[in-house]
């Protein structure tokens, strides 16, 4: 399989100016090229392909008035029209919406293939640039890259992502099982009752952040001062999604490692964040890179990771007898069984009954319909038996 193994490196000052024209030439090859693209299509009905994206690209080369596009590097230009292909292709299949035109205030990125860079002597020579890149390794790479995705964030951050090839590894087979039910209160809570709090970094610097902003909002646009001041806000984001980002990390990683099978819900995160009260709330917990990170970290260990139907009633079923209530409000986080008269805490009971409905679907396959499973059938699964 291939990985990306993604380092923090600090340029050269001749290293910034070249990445600084790089970036600003793949902005532009992608911004006039879809806007050729689009103005086609609106204007004759034409399709553009990226065989003749790549043609055009040749010819504005050649130009007089865009001859500085010979200065850096070919490859990263054409592999911003493969990108640009492949945007197109995901929304033509319905899974993104139309490309959009690239920000110089946003993240800049380039992509090399090994026609573009040199690793040699664990050293990463870029095109054009005959010092290496001082990359910060904290590990070494498992093969020589294939390509090498140089990158700036916001906060004015160079990283270098390569992508790798790796053999398997899978962990020793564990007899532990666990079913997970995420919330806003607790990060998660398993079905044994193990519950991890919510660190809500967003809250923590809410204060600090509102304070930049406001002094952002008063500087005079184009100035230094707010470009200064827009810095020291990009960090702070930066600093609230590093936080968020490492938190998901171990949490995955110590789930992935304990238990052989990880059942979840799968919920429409998309959705769920367009309740105004508790959107911020919803974004700042992660819940859909949380499930991301168990997913491939599962592929990668050999373990597995059922998602249940996000129609699942965890909540409202009883883990003990089935039933079923009619209603649970949000603000409920204990009830009271009316069948069999237990006391159930609303997370523990529905992390339990994911749990059940997730060791099913793993040994019945997605045809099984976790709602019509009874008392006898949710018992079976909790101890790992297959039921007829």
């Amino acid at each position: 399989m291939k990985r990306a193994y993604k380092y923090r490196f600090y340029p050269t000052t001749e290293q910034a100016e070249l990445l600084a024209q790089t970036f600003g030439c793949v902005r532009f090859v992608y911004n006039s090229i879809l806007r050729w693209r689009t103005n086609a299509y609106d204007e004759r009905q034409e399709k553009i392909g990226y065989t003749q994206a790549s043609a055009r690209l040749t010819a504005m080369k050649k130009e007089a008035d865009f001859s500085w596009l010979n200065d850096v590097s070919s490859v990263p230009l054409q592999q911003v029209l493969r990108h640009q292909q492949s945007a197109f292709s995901h929304f033509f299949a319905g899974r993104a919406k139309y490309p959009t035109f690239k920000s110089k205030h946003h993240k800049q990125s380039a992509t090399l293939t090994d026609a573009a860079f040199k690793y040699r002597d664990s050293k990463l020579y870029m095109a054009k640039s005959k010092v290496p890149l001082d990359i910060r390794w904290s590990r070494e790479l498992p093969s020589i890259p294939s390509t090498v995705t140089v990158s700036k964030d916001s906060a004015g951050r160079y990283f270098v992502s390569c992508l790798c090839e790796f053999e398997l590894v899978s962990l020793p087979v564990s007899a532990k099982t666990a079913g997970i039910d995420v919330g806003l209160k607790d990060l998660f809570v398993t079905d044994t009752g193990f519950k991890i709090g919510n660190p809500r970094h967003t809250a923590k610097y809410a204060a600090r952040l509102a304070l930049l902003q406001r002094r952002l909002s008063k500087k005079k646009k184009g100035s230094s001062n707010r470009n200064k001041a827009r810095l020291k806000v990009a960090k702070l984001h930066a600093k609230i999604a590093d936080c968020r980002m490492d938190n998901l990390h171990k949490l995955s990683r110590r789930l992935i490692n304990e238990n052989q099978v990880v059942c979840v819900e799968s919920l429409k995160v998309k959705n769920m964040i367009r309740n105004p009260k508790l959107s911020k709330a919803i974004a700042d917990a992660g819940w859909g890179e949380f499930v991301r990170q168990l997913e491939y970290k599962a592929e990668w260990s050999g373990r597995s990771v059922v998602a249940i139907n996000q129609f699942f009633p965890s909540s409202k079923r009883c883990s003990g007898c089935g039933y079923t209530l009619p209603k649970l409000t949000l603000k409920t986080r204990a009830w009271i069984c009316p069948e069999c008269g237990v006391t159930h805490d609303r997370d523990i009971n529905a992390a339990r009954n994911i749990k059940a409905a997730g060791l099913a679907v793993l040994a019945h396959g997605e045809s099984v319909n976790p709602q019509s499973l009874n008392a006898a059938q949710v018992r079976l699964c909790e101890v790992g038996i297959p039921f007829l």
